[in-house]
């Protein structure tokens, strides 16, 4: 199970070398863009689990007045320098802190991943909490279920934890806190999946697989969905 303080720690001290790896044009960024496209003239847009700010945050301002959320103060202070036009909070998405019908929008990319997988209903219905009626969340989350954790994350001699629920698990918890599933897209990984996310043992394995019974090469979902009426 996840720890939060270890995640937090985590990438608290992998700042600014998990920031060097983002891909301000990976495979996310399309569809971040397809989904605000669809939005309707957005105020407010909250990223929860903002990261660094880049790539997400920093396109969100370009749109709305963003705020983003993360439990890692060291993520903030380069999201401060990324998309210094958003407001910026330190918090946990389980009790987010914002009154109801707060937002727009809420974006979630690779953040719902740290969080404990008991805790993913929750963070959702803060997600559907905070949203205006008729509000848009776009959420990210593994394809299959997968819990697990690296001691040397980012080869930099740091722990980091996932649970992850899989897509029909997230699917479910999304329709239960009243949204309506409206698009969902299959992603490649924004960094190296098997480098970066297994221990050396672990990727070594899935690079030995015989290319027949690889994994998907999509392990990513995104769901774009509305809240529906309460």
């Amino acid at each position: 199970m996840v720890e939060k303080d270890a995640v937090r720690q985590g990438y608290d001290e992998v700042a600014v070398v998990h920031d060097e790896e983002r891909d301000e044009d990976g495979p996310g960024s399309a569809i971040l863009d397809t989904f605000l496209d669809s939005l309707d003239d957005p105020t407010r847009i909250l990223d929860a689990g903002c990261g660094s700010g880049r790539p997400v945050l920093r396109r969100l301002t370009d749109v709305s007045d963003a705020v983003g959320l993360d439990i890692s103060a060291g993520q903030l202070r380069l999201a401060r320098e990324n998309a210094p036009a958003a407001g910026l909070l330190q918090g946990d998405m389980t009790t987010l802190p914002f009154p109801d019908d707060s937002f727009d929008a809420v974006v979630a990319f690779w953040s719902l991943i740290h969080v404990p997988e008991a805790d993913h209903q929750a963070v959702l219905d803060e997600f559907a909490r905070v949203l205006r009626p008729g509000g848009r969340a776009l959420v990210c989350e593994a394809a299959e279920a997968w819990n697990g954790e690296n001691p040397d994350w980012l080869d930099e001699g740091v722990e980091m934890q996932w649970n992850m629920a899989g897509a029909q698990a997230t699917r479910d918890q999304l329709e239960t806190a009243g949204f309506d599933v409206e698009e969902v897209w299959g992603a490649p990984t924004a960094l190296d999946w098997d480098r970066r996310t297994h221990s050396d043992d672990e990727a070594a394995d899935v690079e030995d697989e015989p290319e027949d019974d690889a994994e998907d090469d999509s392990p990513w979902t995104f769901f774009a969905a509305r809240l529906g009426s309460q």
